[in-house]
């Protein structure tokens, strides 16, 4: 890992701040109880990591760039530190270790990817569940690639994969990768293991050939018309069955797949997004139902957000992982 060194962000505590605790009550907020990895990328082995959460940024937009999007990405991660760091901590005695950040050093996402992958793998490995906060959805393809690693050193195999957003992400690579194109590199090199569910495919954010991609590459969707809170169990049965056998599940969740009115601050906002209350009730569903391993937030953009909504949704989504998931 150490040649793509300069793909790699040390974490910054000064990132983490917020309220101050009662001295007899300590530890009351995230930035006080987060744990800060200080060893340097040459150490960074599972046999030497311990936790139950590990997180890692992706400080990069390149891939939206890439993909005729407005930029501003890359200052995500930041951006999700800093609310996150304010709000009150419930994962108990549970550790959470900030891993820094991955970012594509003179826009060559495809090494930021290997790295990033490398990094995740090691997660995984020692046993934490991956929190990846982004930066462009091309985050996936690397968190995905970390996942298999970890799992072909695990002796495990069928990989389950569920995607809240509004694009299938299926953009044949013609022009190289980018924030449209990681679930077709997924499906593409690894399909045969893998099963992918897209969570709010809008028609107006993909094309006939990108259905007809879905359908040919064997990707269920639920499209954004279902995604009501009074149809909560048809979803869940059809998520449920989609991943009965998978030994693990990897949730990405691209915050345009929420309606512009609750995630302004994205790459690609849009108006008939899925609600905060369906999307918690299938999330909380898909925690406690599934064996989740890796989760990954994508596509916050600082530049175009409103009072921090959209960054305050990302940072409190990690807060419900942590608290939900027993590692």
């Amino acid at each position: 890992m150490t040649k793509l060194i300069k793909y790699y962000q040390p974490p910054e505590s000064k990132l983490w701040s917020g309220g101050i605790s009662d001295p007899s009550y300590p530890n009351q907020y995230w930035y006080e109880g987060i744990k800060i990895y200080k060893e340097g990328l040459d150490k960074l082995k599972s046999n030497s990591l311990h936790g139950n959460f590990g997180i890692l940024g992706y400080s990069c937009d390149e891939g939206v760039k890439r993909n005729n999007g407005r930029q501003g990405a890359k200052n995500g991660p930041k951006a999700i530190r800093e609310e996150l760091g304010k709000l009150s901590a419930h994962f108990s005695k549970k550790i959470i270790t900030d891993y820094g950040d991955v970012f594509a050093f003179e826009n060559k996402i495809e090494l930021a990817q290997e790295l990033y992958s490398n990094i995740i793998c090691e997660i995984i490995q020692s046993g934490q569940v991956s929190i990846g906060i982004g930066g462009s959805h091309d985050i996936a393809y690397g968190h995905f690639c970390g996942i298999k690693k970890a799992l072909s050193k695990l002796g495990s195999d069928k990989i389950g994969v569920l995607n809240f957003d509004a694009h299938f992400d299926l953009r044949p690579t013609i022009n190289g990768p980018n924030s449209g194109t990681p679930f077709y590199q997924i499906m593409n090199e690894f399909g045969s293991d893998t099963n992918y569910l897209a969570l709010g495919i809008q028609k107006s954010s993909n094309s006939d050939l990108l259905y007809e991609i879905a359908s040919e590459l064997g990707v269920n969707y639920i499209p954004i018309e279902d995604c009501k809170s009074d149809n909560l169990n048809d979803v869940f049965n059809i998520i449920d069955e989609n991943f009965i056998d998978c030994d693990l599940l990897y949730v990405s969740i691209d915050l345009d797949g929420f309606a512009s009115s609750h995630a302004p601050g994205v790459s690609a906002p849009g108006p008939f997004g899925f609600s905060i209350n369906f999307f918690r009730s299938v999330f909380e569903h898909v925690l406690k139902t599934k064996n989740v391993k890796a989760i990954d937030i994508v596509e916050l953009n600082p530049k175009y957000d409103i009072d921090s909504i959209t960054a305050k949704l990302a940072a409190q989504i990690v807060s419900i992982i942590t608290e939900k998931i027993s590692s």
